[in-house]
């Protein structure tokens, strides 16, 4: 039995090509990654902060886009509370936190202070 070519020194075919033998490479086993978790940071409806507000600190705190902005106020009017951000959970308690410190709507005399704002897990 003669030895196989190695790739070291290869030797030519018929044609005078040489032909270097590699390994067929095998999949990887697939294994399920565990991602860093994800958290909510959900804003909490209130009757003393105006539409203008709500879109005001949106656009200033989260660099959302007019339209994504209005859109939340409306969500957030109507359902109760709106998802502002998914994102790890010492971002998302930063932003809850910025989202309480922001202050109260000037336009609304009732109003005492700034949005509520909670996070929780995303999964």
């Amino acid at each position: 039995m003669e030895p196989l070519p190695s790739s070291d020194n290869p030797e030519p075919d018929d044609a005078g090509w040489t032909t270097t033998l590699v390994p067929e490479k095998k999949p990887a086993p697939k294994r399920k990654r565990k991602g860093i978790p994800r958290y909510n940071v959900i804003l909490w409806d209130s009757d003393d902060h105006s539409y203008e507000y709500v879109e005001r600190m949106l656009r200033e705190l989260f660099g959302h886009t007019p339209e994504e902005c209005h859109k939340m106020a409306e969500t957030v009017n109507a359902e109760g509370k709106v998802v502002v951000l998914t994102t790890t959970k010492e971002h998302a308690e930063l932003k809850r936190d910025q989202i309480l410190a922001y202050g109260k709507d000037e336009s609304d005399q009732n109003c005492k202070g700034s949005m509520y704002a909670t996070i929780e897990s995303a999964e």
